[in-house]
């Protein structure tokens, strides 16, 4: 069985998969939805945009009492942004089914408007471990009529510490509830944490290969020559952007500096970096007004980025399987995609690992570091930040009338649209953009006048 409209779901349900066209199913949701819908505990082995969350996402939402104000379904996610993204997805798919009330709870905020919020409780909570955990201990998220419990990347979570947090979230729940645990690698702690938390679990691990094709590349490159190997390699594929990996903050930092100072339009992700600085890096990122984002391992956890097509890792991942997360950000949703790896000699003995769990031999390639990188292109997008948001009830349907009525701009001008609570950023074409500017200045949104400026 491979397509949705064989599932025993909801019309509704089935509705927003038409709407969303949803028609045949992934590896991992024909794997997983079944015993999901059947009421069994599920571990599921499928690597980030395998289509994992349209899978566990429609198997909560089958289980809901929308005429029951409580909370029936928890989502535990590494971090923010995956959270967001995880909410944005369950609201899809839920699109049609009447009242129904998803709330993303996320720590690097304050708490008092969380606790505000939870006076009318949600139907599905989403979230990261810490901030779920500090409402159940205020007495703000009853979990006594839970349903379902669904554990995100489960081996992200656990390789940031969230274990406690995890199992003292898992204690409380009601023991009846369904237990769904996904992770991209199965280490012993995942299964340990299945054997704790879950009541004889439905088995399923999705190959790699099934998706999009992910072509490995190994350069042998010495420390001192990365840095040149990098920008040859970017500067010779060119391309729309590209992820590159660093072992260290302070790699992250130096690597973004060369490479902004060779003419890439770069950004750095690292845990330094404010929550806002965090959002707008990632906004630059996924609009294409960035090419290429410069980040180490803890700080990318839980980047979703569509149609990536490049992942490099400047530094070799110390294990396999955090290599395995690296590459796993491309080839994503059916699409091929190309991960190169610069290995210095100190670095070799890593590939062992990587081999064993290939199962065959890597790919090694030469590189000609005698030649001088082509300038780059600039981004084809500019990023506006309008500094209202969804307090201010602006909406990207307002911003995009704005842009196309009185400022003139073609709607082909305009790129993906990030709507926050205090401010709203918008994509457009670089050749467009300085018009954009003056004209979101000079008139109105909305009947209103808003501060309005590029990013960076």
């Amino acid at each position: 069985m491979t397509e949705f409209s064989k599932l025993p779901l909801a019309p509704e349900l089935h509705q927003a998969l038409g709407v969303l066209d949803y028609s045949q199913m992934t590896p991992v949701q024909a794997a997983s939805l079944p015993p999901i819908l059947a009421g069994r505990d599920v571990i599921a082995q499928a690597r980030t945009g395998s289509g994992k969350t349209a899978a566990f996402g429609l198997g909560l939402l089958s289980k809901l009492d929308l005429a029951q104000t409580a909370v029936q379904s928890l989502v535990l996610c590494p971090t923010r942004e995956l959270a967001d993204q995880v909410g944005k997805e369950i609201r899809r798919l839920a699109r049609f089914l009447p009242n129904l009330k998803v709330s993303v709870f996320c720590g690097g905020v304050p708490l008092r408007p969380h606790l505000a919020s939870l006076t009318h409780l949600p139907h599905v909570v989403v979230g990261t471990p810490g901030r779920i955990q500090e409402l159940i201990d205020e007495g703000a998220l009853p979990l006594a009529q839970l349903r379902t419990v669904v554990l995100d990347e489960a081996d992200r979570m656990l390789d940031m510490g969230f274990e406690a947090a995890i199992a003292g979230i898992l204690s409380q729940a009601p023991k009846d509830r369904q237990t769904l645990l996904f992770s991209a690698t199965f280490p012993e702690e995942i299964r340990a944490l299945g054997r704790r938390f879950q009541r004889d679990p439905e088995e399923h691990t999705v190959a790699d290969g099934e998706g999009g094709a992910i072509e490995q590349r190994f350069y042998e490159v010495e420390a001192p020559r990365k840095s040149d190997a990098l920008a040859l390699l970017l500067a010779d594929l060119a391309p729309e952007s590209a992820l590159v990996f660093c072992n260290t903050r302070r790699d992250v930092a130096d690597v973004a500096e060369d490479l902004a100072q060779r003419g890439f339009a770069v950004q750095a992700l690292h845990g330094d970096l404010e929550q806002r600085e965090r959002d707008e890096v990632l906004v630059c990122f996924a609009n294409r007004s960035c090419a290429v984002l410069v980040a180490t391992d803890v700080a990318a956890r839980g980047l979703d980025i569509k149609d990536l097509p490049l992942v490099i890792s400047y530094g070799l991942a110390s294990d396999a399987d955090t290599h395995t997360h690296r590459i796993g950000r491309t080839g994503r949703a059916g699409e091929d995609g190309l991960a190169l790896a610069l290995v210095a000699s100190a670095e070799r003995g890593r590939v062992v690992g990587i081999e064993e769990k290939l199962g065959k031999a890597v790919r090694w390639e030469r590189i000609d570091l005698s030649r001088r990188p082509g300038r780059p292109a600039p981004a084809a997008m500019v990023t506006l930040v309008i500094d209202a948001g969804r307090q201010d009830k602006l909406r990207p349907g307002d911003v995009v009338g704005a842009l196309t009525g009185e400022a003139g701009l073609p709607a082909t001008a305009i790129g993906k649209i990030d709507g926050f609570a205090t401010r709203t950023y918008v994509a457009i074409e670089r050749s467009q953009a300085n018009r954009a500017l003056d004209r979101l200045r000079a008139g109105k949104i909305k009947g209103r006048s808003f501060r309005v400026r590029k990013l960076g």
